[in-house]
Formats: C-alpha cells, sequence, structure tokens
C-alpha cells in the first residue's frame, strides 16, 4: 500500500470515528444525566443515583402513555407486517403496468415530513368521520410504518429463487404447502426486521402522533414533551434512557435473526 493510501485510509478512519462520536455522544450524555442526582440537567457529574428512574417508576401519566405506545406500535406493526407482505407479494407475482410507480407509492410516506402527514391525517379521518384519537393513531401508525415491512419484503423476495417451489412441487408439494415450507422461512427473516423497524417508528413517533392525540389518549413521545413543560428535570432522561435501551433491544433482535450485513443490503 503507497503512502498516499494509508493517508487516505486513515483519513476515512478518523471521519469514520468523528461522525460515530457525533451521532452517539446526544445518547451518552441522556443516559449520563439520568443517573445524576441534580435536580437540573447537570454535567459532568461526580455522583450516580436512581433517583430519576424511581420517580419514573412512580409516575402514573408515564406508565399510561407507555402503554398506550406499546400498544399501538405492536398492533400498527402486525398489521402492516401483514399489509406490506400481501403488498410485495402482489408487486412481485403480478403481472400489470404501473408496478414501478406502486413500489414507489408503497414508500412515499417516508418521503414526507411528519408535520406535513399529521396535518394531511388529521384532515383526512375527520373528513370521514373517525374522531376517535387510538383509531385514528393506529391508521396513522399504519401508514407510517407500512413502507418498513413492504421494502423489507420486497428485498427478501428480489433474493429468493421461486426455482424451489417449482423443485417443491415436483416433489410431490402442493403449491400451498410449498409456499409454506420453502417461500416462508426465506423470507420470514427480513420481514420480521422489517416488522421490529416499523414497531421502533410507530413507538417514537412524535410529528404525526401530536397531532391526533387528545387528552385521554396521549403517546410516550407526546407525554415526554407535557413532562418538559410542566416539570422539566431528569426524569425526561430516565425516560429518554428507558426508550434508548428499546430501541437497542430491537436492534440486536434483529441483528441475531437476520444479521447486520442483511439488513443494510435491505
Amino acid at each position: 500500500m503507497t503512502f498516499g493510501a494509508r493517508i487516505w485510509l486513515a483519513g476515512s478512519h478518523v471521519m469514520l470515528f468523528l461522525a460515530a462520536l457525533y451521532l452517539l455522544l446526544p445518547i451518552v450524555i441522556v443516559l449520563f444525566v439520568s443517573f445524576s442526582p441534580s435536580f437540573v440537567f447537570d454535567l459532568p457529574t461526580t455522583e450516580f443515583s436512581l433517583r430519576w428512574y424511581r420517580k419514573v417508576w412512580g409516575l402514573e401519566p408515564f406508565w399510561e402513555s407507555f402503554f398506550n405506545s406499546l400498544i399501538l406500535a405492536l398492533a400498527s406493526s402486525a398489521i402492516a407486517m401483514v399489509l406490506g407482505v400481501l403488498g410485495a407479494v402482489g408487486l412481485v407475482f403480478g403481472r400489470f403496468p404501473g408496478r414501478e410507480a406502486i413500489s414507489v407509492f408503497l414508500v412515499s410516506p417516508l418521503m414526507l415530513p411528519g408535520l406535513v402527514f399529521g396535518v394531511a391525517a388529521l384532515h383526512a379521518l375527520r373528513a370521514v368521520g373517525i374522531y376517535d384519537a387510538f383509531t385514528s393513531l393506529l391508521i396513522a401508525h399504519i401508514v407510517i410504518t407500512m413502507p418498513f415491512v413492504a421494502r423489507s419484503a420486497l428485498a427478501s423476495l428480489s433474493l429468493f429463487d421461486f426455482t424451489l417451489i417449482d423443485a417443491a412441487r415436483m416433489l410431490g408439494l402442493s403449491l400451498p404447502r410449498a409456499i409454506l415450507h420453502v417461500l416462508v422461512p426465506n423470507i420470514a427473516p427480513g420481514v420480521l426486521a422489517g416488522a421490529l423497524f416499523a414497531f421502533v417508528a410507530s413507538f417514537d413517533n412524535y410529528a404525526t402522533s401530536i397531532f391526533l392525540t387528545d387528552a385521554r389518549v396521549k403517546t410516550l413521545p407526546i407525554q415526554m414533551l407535557n413532562f418538559l413543560d410542566e416539570a422539566p428535570d431528569p426524569s425526561l432522561a430516565a425516560m429518554s434512557a428507558v426508550m434508548i435501551v428499546m430501541t437497542l433491544v430491537v436492534l440486536f433482535v434483529c441483528d441475531r435473526i437476520v444479521g447486520v450485513r442483511r439488513l443494510a443490503n435491505m
């Protein structure tokens, strides 16, 4: 390796380190603040305390909004998984004009700013007579999360060798059983990874949810905003730490099921 190539490689490693530090430093700061004994967001700290986690444990509004977000994320990601897989199968097996346009349309919700989509969803749902907050949130979150599942399902189907289904049928399996025993196990890891990312996207969503919640049904990000207005203390950092840990768990599960390399190729 030439001297110039070594300099270029070293510079690339330095830039990678600085980029990773820039992305991870806010998370590290939040985690440190959550263990601070001070009543204010104070760093650096010489002592560590669990007082803010104990406070969060006793906050009924926090747990109510937490379970609202959890139920909403589970329901929306499950429904999005079904719709996303069906849409991906239709695009792969279907032979009709406009397939590419529909494929792009499936991921279009990710191209819109959350605030714009939230306002549009609010007016659309009210126009058809849907006023219930949880129902409105569920419909909006399904639209937001379905692109994650559809994209991962399309990627998994594009990598699948469909001659394996023909081979299974030649060996005596019917078409439904061939799909169940050959196709489904091959695309299941990718679809599950998309569903897990959809879960995180729904659980952490703020920009769209703020237009659809009400006084009785609040998601965790909206409740955290209320806490910030009423009592801005490090308990917010403890709440954020809980969400960070949940996200890391989801990413770890994705890595164990699918693998980082395959996730990067989706």
